[in-house]
């Protein structure tokens, strides 16, 4: 009876093992139709030549996709575009949040409304939030902020139609959807913080911007950090809202990497070439995250 058990019990687990399998296969199965495929797919094809415009010269091209990249001054021009929307919204997002967060943390009457207000662009479609700022909010003159603008004296502003103030517009439509979501974050740091090193630091001599910069900051950088990857990610792959709003227009002053790759592969048809940009934004951001992880945990 005593060599009996071991065997029984052993046979349990395999039993219970094969039963786990069982259950998560349906799901991982899933996971990699939707996910690993189609990556292996858009890698594969970006070393061949698909051009629906001429598909008699189709086949395999080898890294003729990748150096034909190295010379697309289009390329290098979404690049710079997607650098600077990239930087500047995830700059802005962490900015506003977290001041957001630093003034919900210290109450005021009526937070809870507020907070529900500040948390609404989130909810929306990214979508609908680029087709309600180009109607609602850009359009000349009668737009909101445009309506505003006027008021204050500055005048009607060509919010969508001139390349620097589409850039401008694209920002603030991601910056103002996404800020809701650094400040749940740090907002959610802030009350997990402990309460010793803030009370100590309310009975020093430090005025608020010593204590936020030495005490706070210090306790929810890991927040920050996670923040900025986050962000990060999503900047670079941002596509809806500057479609529905720009459609990466006027020309190419809102094109940014994701959507020249998106306009080479469905207007142009050129799907090899498009496979080899959505191949080099999938491998860039991948990249980033691993150096924001890295010098998280350095610090």
């Amino acid at each position: 009876m005593d060599n009996m058990a071991p065997s029984k019990k052993a046979g349990f687990q395999k039993e219970r093992e094969r039963f786990g399998y069982a259950m998560v296969s349906p799901s991982m199965v899933f996971l990699i139709a939707v996910t690993t495929l189609p990556l292996v797919s858009l890698l594969a094809m970006s070393f061949f030549r698909i051009d629906l415009t001429s598909p008699m010269d189709n086949g395999w091209a080898g890294v003729e996709n990748y150096t034909e990249i190295i010379k697309d001054h289009r390329f290098w021009h979404s690049m710079r575009l997607t650098a600077v929307y990239t930087t500047v919204t995830v700059v802005l997002q962490v900015m506003i949040g977290l001041a957001l967060a630093m003034a919900f943390f210290r109450g005021f009457r009526g937070q809870g409304a507020m907070r529900v207000s500040v948390l609404l662009p989130m909810i929306l479609a990214p979508v609908v939030v680029g087709l309600s700022w180009r109607t609602l909010i850009l359009t000349p003159e009668y737009g909101i902020l445009d309506y505003l603008s006027i008021l204050m004296g500055f005048g009607s502003k060509p919010w969508l139609v001139h390349p620097s103030w589409a850039l401008v517009s694209v920002i603030l439509i991601h910056t103002w959807q996404w800020t809701p979501f650094a400040f749940l974050v740090f907002l959610a740091s802030l009350n997990a913080m402990p309460l010793e090193p803030l009370e100590a630091a309310l009975l020093d001599t430090r005025n608020s911007w010593q204590r936020f910069r030495f005490v706070i900051l210090p306790m929810i950088r890991p927040a920050v950090y996670i923040v900025i990857i986050i962000r990060t990610m999503v900047a670079l792959r941002a596509f809806a809202a500057i479609f529905s709003a720009t459609g990466g227009g006027p020309g190419t002053a809102t094109e940014i990497l994701n959507l020249y790759a998106y306009r080479v592969s469905f207007n142009s048809l050129n799907l090899g070439y498009g496979a080899a940009l959505g191949t080099l934004l999938l491998l860039l951001t991948v990249g980033i995250s691993m150096v924001f992880f890295r010098m998280r945990k350095a610090n």
